[in-house]
């Protein structure tokens, strides 16, 4: 039997509609627009404000902060890959039962070789952390440098590899992992990536919710990737979410993934919607530019090396009809400067320079530098 056919042109047809890039598709409700696409990347802090903005029928930055910070319907977690993440809340506990479990585990095993190494007696950590745990129930969130001073007797070092960390940080990081606290709000503006911590249990009802089965989740999970990325390869979720082959094959199984021409879909996912004409301008590190490790159907293989980095992290990127174009930088005097790599014709090109000046407009002040710079950056600022 012949396989179901889904062409490249379905899959960014596809891809425009569920990551909310065609102005019909957008919208101001930020739990939905983030479970679309699963989670927004956070290593950059600009890139969840900006990816969450491209997508909203009225872009707000404090929209962004309010989901965060004050409703908390939003939450930033360590997740696939070692990677920080901003989910909602169910996809948050999702992600850390299917894949942040794993990560915690080394990181105390880690934490472990480096108490043994600093002379620590045995008990060290779980102490450190009732300690932690319950100043920042009583007081928190505070940064990290205000736990040391709070708790001077654990902002003593810990030896890792050439360099020293202090206790209480190297601790936070792990109850970071554990889901035991989250990243509350920043210690500067928005565009900052150093947070305040907060107890989970005293920032969300209930932290990250209750335990759930290892398979039970990692299924949950690729669940949402399919809805959100597929047609995707094995190798594109496995990727994604960090997994091992094993653990990824037994999770497409248990969500009966169907195979196309184009890869796996879940089994009443098969039609794909008429396309429908789009402009976005998407942040460096955006899920849709992150969202497959095969990405031909979105960007042709010549622009990788003008907007991927030599670690395979994308650059802020332009986007015309569910297609990489090129890409744009904020300059030092809040100009936003684009360059089309491929030719999308008059239209297009006049509706990427309107919506460089619409993100002009939401910046105002605000001046960022890229943490994941596209290589074609340098040649925009100059």
């Amino acid at each position: 039997m012949a396989l179901p056919s889904i062409t490249a042109q379905d899959r960014r047809a596809r891809l425009v509609a569920r990551h909310r890039l065609s102005p019909p598709a957008r919208t101001d409700d930020l739990s939905t627009l983030v479970d679309d696409l699963v989670c927004l990347h956070s290593s950059d802090p600009v890139s969840v404000y900006l990816s969450a903005a491209a997508r909203m029928a009225t872009p707000a930055l404090e929209a962004v902060d309010q989901a965060l910070y004050e409703d908390r319907t939003l939450l930033r977690h360590h997740a696939m890959r070692r990677t920080l993440w901003v989910f909602g809340r169910a996809y948050a506990r999702l992600a850390h039962h299917a894949a942040t479990v794993d990560v915690a585990a080394v990181q105390h095993r880690n934490l472990a070789k480096q108490l043994a190494a600093g002379g620590y007696p045995e008990g060290t950590y779980e102490k450190a952390r009732i300690e932690i745990h319950d100043l920042l129930r009583a007081e928190g969130p505070l940064p990290a440098r205000e736990v040391g001073l709070r708790l001077p007797h654990l902002a003593t070092p810990v030896p890792i590899q050439a360099a020293e960390v202090a206790l209480h940080s190297r601790v936070l990081l792990v109850m970071g992992f554990d889901g035991e606290v989250l990243r509350a709000r920043p210690t500067g503006t928005w565009i900052n990536g150093q947070y305040r911590w907060a107890a989970a249990d005293a920032w969300v009802p209930g932290g990250l919710g209750a335990p759930l089965p290892r398979r039970e989740a990692a299924a949950g999970l690729a669940r949402a990737y399919l809805r959100a990325f597929g047609p995707a390869t094995r190798e594109d979720l496995r990727w994604w979410a960090g997994w091992t082959v094993a653990t990824t094959k037994a999770a497409l199984q248990d969500v009966g993934a169907v195979e196309t021409t184009a890869g796996l879909v879940l089994p009443e996912d098969l039609e794909s919607p008429e396309p429908v004409p789009s402009v976005a301008l998407l942040p460096g590190l955006d899920p849709t530019t992150m969202g497959w490790k095969q990405r031909e159907h979105v960007l042709a293989p010549e622009l990788v090396p003008h907007l991927f980095d030599r670690n395979g992290n994308g650059g802020p990127t332009i986007w015309v009809d569910g297609a990489v174009v090129g890409g744009w930088v904020q300059r030092k005097d809040g100009t936003v400067a684009v360059k089309l790599l491929t030719d999308v014709g008059s239209e297009a090109a006049q509706q990427v320079d309107a919506a460089a000046h619409r993100l002009e407009a939401l910046l105002g002040d605000v001046r960022f530098t890229v943490r994941f710079p596209a290589p074609m950056q340098g040649g925009l600022l100059a």
